[in-house]
């Protein structure tokens, strides 16, 4: 089965081509970072209209860059939330229209979803299976006993962690998306700050980054207030370690209570080399598997990836008439 799949939910427009949801044939990402950065972070009316301009030519690249014909196309796919619901709608009008005008059959996946079977593209998801997905938008741990079948354990009760780096990140100075650069500087430094460990009741699944992320900006505040100079790395460790304490403490917990067969790390912060050594490290009894660096952002492939399982359960929609959900929970398909 060849899937021409869209990603479209925040601010990276693209377009893949998946047979099967492993082989990817091309994969085509066009990021606006450089235009966001100015601001610290995504506007959502600026992210909408580059989609309009350019997804276009990222749908012709992808099918060129595959080597197909658009006849060889079996299925259409495309993200229908959660996201920027500005966003989502460029890449659902134009995924509509080019499967109603091939008269293809044409589905909605669940960007949360398409994270989780990035992880499926180079590996093989085990049942049952326990999910954390870390991302800009999301923090969830996530079981499930089988494909498609999605059990929310626990999730944040306000910043997720992605968020809460990229405002450590713009407190301290560093430059927009922080969560990269406060993980490389993280890695040159020590955890010398008496930062909190925010486990709120380590008897459940449910995460809290706002006062983590209050505590850093207050030490700093503070610390200019006395005109002394705060060392960048070690609070970078600082926050890191504070934040994996916490991730990989409940990750570990829910695995356990559970008795899952393997763990699958995804979404953006995925890419998280601290996270990356750590799990592996304080986790050594359960398999653990995570996307290449390439399939943890946001990225067409993955909803190629999740849109094949989805397909063979559920089948394609009846029609064209496929909306947006910016709030689309995980249990909801």
């Amino acid at each position: 089965m060849v899937i021409l799949a869209v990603e479209s939910s925040c601010d990276e427009t693209s377009v893949a081509v998946v047979r099967d949801g492993k082989e990817v044939l091309s994969h085509i990402i066009l990021s606006q970072i450089d235009i966001h950065a100015v601001f610290g972070g995504v506007v959502p009316e600026i992210a909408s209209r580059n989609h309009v301009v350019h997804i276009t030519r990222v749908f012709d690249k992808a099918i060129t860059d595959a080597n197909i014909k658009i006849d060889d196309i079996d299925l259409v796919a495309v993200t229908k939330g959660p996201g920027l619901i500005g966003s989502l709608l460029v890449g659902i009008n134009a995924a509509t229209t080019f499967a109603f005008a091939h008269q293809k059959p044409i589905i909605g996946v669940n960007h949360l979803v398409g994270h989780i079977y990035a992880a499926n593209i180079e590996h093989d998801i085990k049942f049952p299976a326990l999910a954390l997905l870390v991302s800009g938008g999301h923090t969830e741990l996530i079981y499930m006993k089988e494909h498609m079948d999605f059990r929310l354990l626990g999730t944040t009760k306000d910043d997720a962690v992605g968020e809460a780096y990229d405002k450590v990140a713009r407190t301290l100075g560093l430059s927009y998306p922080g969560g990269p650069i406060v993980d490389q500087l993280a890695s040159q430094g020590k955890d010398t700050y008496d930062l909190p460990r925010p486990f709120l009741d380590r008897t459940e699944y449910n995460f809290s980054f706002s006062g983590l992320k209050s505590a850093v900006i207050n030490l700093v505040h503070n610390a200019q207030q006395r005109n002394e100079a705060i060392n960048i790395p070690n609070m970078c460790a600082s926050f890191q370690a504070s934040v994996l304490d916490v991730i990989i403490e409940k990750t570990k917990l829910a695995a356990t209570n559970y008795n899952v067969s393997q763990i699958i790390v995804a979404g953006g912060v995925a890419a998280n080399k601290g996270l990356r050594n750590r799990i592996f490290n304080e986790i050594p009894e359960k398999e653990i598997i995570i996307p290449s660096m390439e399939f943890c952002t946001d990225n067409a492939a993955m909803i190629g990836a999740a849109a094949y399982h989805q397909y063979l359960l559920k089948g394609a929609l009846p029609n064209y008439l496929l909306g947006g959900d910016s709030t689309l929970s995980i249990e909801d398909q």
